[in-house]
């Protein structure tokens, strides 16, 4: 099995600042339309091939998707019908290059911010429970203050889990 070689977002940055590398996209149409890496070009997995990518030989060539299994599969898929190209897999994909701060592009729909989206959480989780509280069993009134406790440990502590979970969910580019 041949090694696949994989670079982090920072120095991939780096290299396309530099023009040293090309950044290709291995997700489905939809997933790029959704969420992309500035420059970057579509060629899903499926359709890869070593054809598609001779204009960019002499140029490393860098492979990402979401977080980095279909880009390593790319890399396989390539390393094996041309070991002579200098392919990469980009490590965590596009995730990780989120995570490092670098710009991707969005068209989600969902334009609320994390903190609203928090806020309509908790409120609803809060009623939800005093509902059933009333209604079904007064046990349940345990879990509205439960959830009071995690707000008051997230205001302490300056984390709110909620937030980052719900940054995770697909509506939310970031």
């Amino acid at each position: 099995m041949p090694d696949i070689r994989s670079v982090n977002a920072k120095t991939l940055k780096e290299w396309l600042d530099k023009g040293e590398a090309v950044l290709i996209d291995v997700r489905e149409p939809e997933e790029n339309e959704k969420d992309a890496i500035p420059g970057t070009i579509l060629i899903p997995l499926q359709q890869l091939t070593v054809e598609k990518l001779v204009p960019y030989a002499g140029k490393k060539i860098v492979f990402h998707c979401r977080s980095g299994k279909r880009s390593a599969n790319a890399c396989l898929k390539i390393v094996e019908k041309s070991p002579n190209l200098e392919v990469y897999t980009l490590e965590g994909g596009i995730n990780s290059w989120k995570e490092n701060g670098l710009a991707s592009t969005c068209s989600s729909s969902v334009k609320i911010s994390i903190d609203r989206q928090v806020h309509i959480a908790v409120g609803g989780l809060i009623l939800f429970f005093i509902l059933l509280g009333y209604l079904a069993h007064p046990a349940f009134f345990m879990f509205s203050g439960l959830i009071s406790i995690g707000l008051i440990l997230s205001g302490i502590s300056g984390k709110c889990w909620l937030a980052l979970a719900l940054m995770k969910m697909p509506w939310n580019c970031k």
